[in-house]
């Protein structure tokens, strides 16, 4: 670890806490006696190496703020896996413990394949806090200071390394992660890729109005329009100062709504010529678990993006009433309201021709993580990290019932609802639930999987439902918690980074199925839909 002087400290310290938005990493449960032996083994074996480091910091050309930036966020992300490592060697030394005691008493067991079992749970449980504490810092990321965006950038670097950290543990000796193969004939052929943003993709939707194209929303604080059949850029926004967290779009006119860690949400107006499509080449490739055997880094180079689409800079509507980054938005049936959803804890509702607040939801307890509204009623969700979400009702003007979902243990990802009566709620407890409306005590299904549900999204013909992952894979369950699919992920296509979000289209031909994610990239999914089926 990097060697201080007392007063670099105490200005380190101070500066931290005057940054909301820095990383706050959790402390683990061991005690520093516990661990001083150790600590002290690993501090005399960085020493040399680590002054090394400052030697060659001094000599940067970098701003002492940006280098400071660099030392305090390094620093964090080093004491984390330090911690990891000490964990670990104390789990195993326990381990070997126990096994002396039960081979004494004639019981002992295999101690290599304990030892696997309970690091990967302590290793996981470790790296899916620290994943969750990088993408909150990411989000929350906004160009108005210029060490703002720097911190921003820093960030985004750490969060490739977190990425590739946890397949780091989960590919160490001691730590094993393989899970059973199952295969499906069902076809699923991966027919476009959308590269061009400058940063992770967090959100991803098609238009409902014609022309049908696709939008998605990035950390590099701009949303794209893209045709679905050629994958070329027709036009980006440039409105926002921070990270673009979603894109909507108006269920019969040509605009859009975003969200953005700048604490707005903008509604602005898109002109856009399709492209004369391609023949697509037939890359039909069968569902089924693909060995995981690259980590490659092709969309993560330094992409330039489309310059030659046209822009929108200055939006029609500026909703400006939270005190935080707003997650998430969405158009409320028939399009004349929208609804925000912040980390300030509440969700605005807004009047779109007079862009007045016309209610406030509040009564999460933590940052809210998504919002979504029904596509037929006045009906309005909202998710949060205080592991619950609930059912904002607006279909009575006089009355406006709220209930309240208890049912995940940890940040409720996304809750959507399906054109019935169900709710479909992921979270970062690895869990996704299906709800009936008319009965919220407890769900009717519940799918278990080994990654934590980034943003869900359920097709609206077959209720079939998309699980991005942490983990980079996308699986396909039904409303029963059947699991119909997975999607191809190998070193030839598929995503190499978290997938952040999915959104069917099933209208569209070519592609009826999208996902996003920290790659860079969008891809377009053909899923063969009665050919999943008749494999359940």
């Amino acid at each position: 670890m990097p060697v201080e002087s007392s007063s670099s400290s105490g200005s380190r310290q101070t500066k931290q806490k005057r940054k909301s938005h820095s990383l706050s990493i959790r402390r683990t449960n061991s005690t520093e006696q516990d661990r001083s032996g150790l600590q002290r083994e690993l501090l005399e074996g960085q020493s040399c190496d680590n002054l090394d480091s400052f030697g060659r910091m001094e000599d940067s050309k970098l701003p002492l703020s940006l280098r400071t930036n660099l030392l305090d966020l390094f620093s964090q992300i080093e004491r984390e896996f330090e911690n990891l490592y000490l964990e670990n060697i104390e789990l195993r030394r326990e381990i070997e413990s126990l096994n002396d005691r039960l081979a004494a008493d004639g019981q002992a067991v295999e101690g290599t394949d304990l030892a696997k079992g309970a690091l990967k749970t302590k290793a996981s449980h470790s790296t899916s806090q620290l994943s969750q504490k990088l993408k909150t810092t990411y989000k929350a990321s906004t160009s108005k200071p210029r060490s703002n965006s720097c911190h921003a950038r820093v960030v985004g670097g750490s969060r490739n390394f977190n990425v590739t950290s946890w397949e780091l543990w989960g590919g160490d000796s001691w730590i094993v992660s393989s899970f059973k193969a199952t295969t499906s004939r069902a076809v699923c052929q991966l027919v476009k890729e959308y590269v061009g943003h400058r940063d992770g993709i967090w959100d991803l939707s098609a238009t409902r109005a014609q022309p049908v194209v696709l939008g998605t929303a990035s950390a590099d604080h701009t949303a794209m329009l893209w045709s679905i059949e050629t994958g070329k850029c027709l036009l980006k926004y440039l409105g926002h100062q921070g990270s673009v967290n979603s894109i909507k779009f108006h269920p019969s006119e040509q605009m859009a709504l975003t969200a953005s860690g700048d604490q707005t949400a903008h509604i602005w107006r898109y002109m856009v010529q399709l492209p004369t499509p391609q023949p697509v080449a037939d890359t039909t490739t069968p569902c089924e678990d693909d060995v995981d055997s690259s980590d490659k880094d092709d969309a993560d180079g330094d992409a330039e993006g489309p310059n030659d689409c046209p822009s929108v800079r200055v939006p029609t509507t500026t909703l400006r009433s939270h005190q935080g980054v707003v997650i998430a938005a969405d158009w409320l049936v028939g399009g004349k309201q929208v609804v925000t959803a912040s980390w300030d804890r509440a969700a605005n509702l807004y009047d779109v021709e007079t862009s007045e607040l016309v209610h406030s939801l509040t009564g999460h307890d933590q940052e809210l993580t998504h919002c979504c509204t029904h596509p037929n009623q006045r009906l309005v969700v909202t998710s949060s990290r205080d592991t619950t979400f609930r059912l904002w009702d607006f279909r009575d003007p006089s009355i406006h019932s709220v209930n309240v979902f208890q049912g995940h243990t940890d940040t409720v990802t996304s809750a959507v609802f399906t054109v019935g009566d169900n709710v479909v709620s992921g979270s970062d407890d690895r869990t996704v639930k299906v709800w009936d409306l008319k009965n919220m005590r407890s769900p009717i299904a519940t799918i278990r999987t080994d990654s934590a549900v980034n943003r869900i999204s359920v097709s609206v013909t077959q209720k079939i439902i998309a699980l991005p992952h942490d983990n980079r894979q996308v699986r396909l369950f039904d409303m029963s918690g059947v699991r119909l699919a997975r999607l191809p992920r190998s070193n030839r296509q598929g995503h190499r980074r978290m997938v952040c979000c999915s959104a069917w289209c099933e209208d569209n031909a070519a592609c009826n199925l999208f996902t996003c994610g920290f790659d860079r990239q969008a891809i377009g999914w053909n899923i063969n839909i009665p050919a999943l089926l008749q494999e359940k």
